[in-house]
C-alpha cells in the first residue's frame, strides 16, 4: 500500500514492536491506542487531497507520537524510545517542512 512512505513504514514497524511487549495491560492498551494511532493518521494523511488537509492528519500523528515516546520512557524500552523518536521526526519534517 505505501511501500514508499517511509513515515508510515517505520510507524507499521513501531507499532508492531509495541504488540510483543509484555506490560500491564493498563499501559498496553494506551500504547497499542497511540501507536496504532500513528499509523491509521498517518494512512488517512496520505489520501487527503490538499496539504493542509495532510498536515492536519500529520499532525495528529505526531501528537500520538508523543505519546508513544511517553509510554516507551515510562516503560523503560529503549530500543522502541529511539524508534518513536525516529518515527517523530519523520513526522515533525511532515508536519513543519523546510522553506
Amino acid at each position: 500500500m505505501m511501500k514508499k512512505f517511509e513515515s508510515y513504514q517505520l510507524a507499521l514497524e513501531l507499532y508492531h514492536g509495541c504488540e510483543g511487549l509484555k506490560l500491564p495491560s493498563h499501559l498496553r492498551d494506551q500504547l497499542l491506542r497511540a501507536s496504532l494511532s500513528i499509523v491509521l493518521n498517518l494512512a488517512e494523511g496520505s489520501g487527503k487531497p490538499t496539504l493542509k488537509d495532510k498536515r492536519r492528519f500529520y499532525a495528529i500523528a505526531l501528537g500520538s507520537c508523543r505519546e508513544t515516546q511517553a509510554l516507551l520512557h515510562v516503560t523503560r524500552n529503549e530500543i522502541l524510545f529511539a524508534l518513536a523518536n525516529r518515527v517523530g521526526g519523520c513526522l515533525y519534517r511532515l508536519v513543519h517542512p523546510r522553506p
